[in-house]
């Protein structure tokens, strides 16, 4: 059995701001009004989601420079690399599509990051999602069940540590032994009385880490 994973969500988590709004702000103002019913639980998440990234209507290369120019926490790049010096394997675990999050471990120089998202892929001047019910990790609501990507992670290591930022990683964060929420993922946590760590920023889970003597502070 392997030692330590650490799984990261990523919109709102590693990115400052979540792909789909970056999209309804520039392309589709029109996305606002499916935001609400999205919050109101009349369109399900994937739906929403598909729905958006199908709106964009830009050549690949403008799609991959948006792409370029959405901010991350600038500690990402350094923190995986600790990880990965101190033993452990890095994931980014996602409901989104992992056609922006893997132009963005391009641009960032980052290797050795297993990515479990629904697929993506650039077709007509849009981002397309294939989720396929036949998937071991699929979820009728968010493409991808996390829950079921940590319990099988936990099948391979002696420890999974998580963390995330939204409702959708607070089903995850019941399996993992130790989660790092991110802003309103607190409170929901927090009303289902599940044990986390509250955090701002990569910093701040480094901190934690080094004081748990997880990892070293050198480097």
């Amino acid at each position: 059995m392997k030692k330590w994973a650490f799984v990261s969500d990523f919109d709102g988590t590693i990115s400052k701001q979540d792909f789909y709004w970056m999209v309804i702000e520039k392309y589709f103002p029109e996305g606002r009004t499916l935001y609400d019913e999205w919050k109101s639980e009349k369109v399900k998440d994937i739906d929403f989601l598909s729905r958006v990234f199908k709106s964009i209507n830009q050549e690949e290369e403008q799609i991959i420079q948006d792409i370029y120019d959405m901010a991350i926490d600038p500690h990402v790049p350094d923190f995986i690399r600790k990880v990965q010096e101190n033993g452990g394997d890095f994931f980014i675990l996602s409901a989104g599509t992992d056609f922006y999050i893997k132009h963005t471990l391009e641009k960032y120089g980052i290797t050795n990051v297993p990515v479990f998202s629904n697929e993506g892929f650039y077709k007509e001047q849009n981002v397309h999602m294939n989720v396929q019910e036949s998937n071991w990790h699929y979820h009728e609501r968010y493409g991808i069940d996390k829950s079921k990507v940590i319990k099988k992670l936990k099948e391979e290591y002696e420890t999974v540590d998580f963390i995330g930022d939204s409702e959708p990683d607070s089903h995850p964060a019941v399996y993992a032994d130790t989660t790092y929420a991110i802003g309103v993922l607190q409170e929901i946590l927090k009303e289902r009385n599940v044990p986390f760590i509250p955090v701002s920023s990569f910093k701040e889970v480094e901190a934690h880490l080094i004081d748990s003597k997880v990892v070293t502070g050198e480097g």
